[in-house]
């Protein structure tokens, strides 16, 4: 799996520049004409979301939006960390709160930046609804900490398995206490799951690389999260102490802009909602 920056040596270059800058103070002391901003981003949806501002929005805003896309949920954290980008746009905060915990982090939330939520899914090659998932299938989940238990208590909402009571943002399969179908877990890196549903009886799915993968929740999937009440909406995020730079507040309105919630209404027809 590739961990690099999609970017070109040009653009390596104008990010160096970029943070040069930074470390000056020049951009942030305001939002005005040419105020660079480099932002980490997983490709879909979170890439095409800024992307989609970079062209139509941020010039008439005063913002200078320069869009670094990630393939993995590790480097655009450590990015942030290191300085070596702005802000992130990529994760929802029981992620974020389990990376800063493990890797000493600090990594916040910005304000009223809170864009979207990409619905989980369980998809499968072979199996056409869930009741048809055989005993003993295999099911892959994503690995890390947070996401394998949104996919557990996905299936456990699917009455496919019981968890343990009481348990959190951190289960795994050791907290499963039933299952009658015997379903074997096969435990993968998240962007490495679409590939795996050649091997796998059926796998869940994080939505960001089901879109890449052109499966849709709303219609490919055997099950699917509920909007309702659900805690693993994305965000724009920064290292802590930078939320009130004029840039981040700039990037914050236009991410939760009237345009910005038409936009995802029209290009992923449910399968990305808005959370603002």
């Amino acid at each position: 799996m590739r961990n690099t920056a999609k970017i070109t040596t040009a653009v390596l270059a104008a990010g160096a520049l970029t943070l040069g800058l930074t470390a000056c103070g020049s951009d942030k002391d305001s939002a005005g004409a040419g105020a660079r901003l480099t932002v980490a981003a997983t490709p879909t949806p979170q890439g095409e979301i800024l992307t989609y501002i970079k062209d139509n929005l941020a010039k008439k805003a005063g913002l200078d939006l320069e869009v670094k896309e990630f393939t993995d949920y590790v480097t655009p954290n450590t990015a942030v960390q290191q300085g070596e980008v702005d802000a992130n746009y990529f994760q929802h905060q029981p992620y974020l709160t389990d990376f800063n915990k493990k890797n000493g982090t600090d990594i916040v939330a910005v304000p009223g930046a809170t864009v979207h939520l990409e619905p989980l899914g369980l998809y499968s090659q072979g199996v056409k609804k869930l009741d048809d998932l055989k005993k003993g299938a295999t099911v892959a989940l994503p690995n890390d900490t947070t996401n394998e238990a949104r996919a557990l208590k996905l299936l456990e909402a699917n009455g496919l398995i019981e968890l343990k009571s009481g348990v959190g943002y951190d289960a795994t399969p050791k907290d499963v206490t039933a299952n009658p179908r015997k379903l074997v877990f096969k435990e993968l890196e998240a962007a490495q799951l679409p590939r795996s549903l050649a091997d796998v009886d059926a796998a869940v799915i994080n939505g960001n690389y089901a879109l890449e993968a052109d499966l849709s929740p709303a219609e490919d999937a055997l099950a699917a999260e509920s909007a309702k009440d659900n805690p693993y909406a994305n965000f724009l995020a920064v290292k802590k102490g930078d939320e009130g730079d004029p840039r981040i507040r700039k990037l914050a309105e236009l991410l939760t802009s009237p345009e910005v919630k038409k936009f995802i209404e029209d290009k992923y027809d449910g399968a990305v909602v808005a959370a603002f």
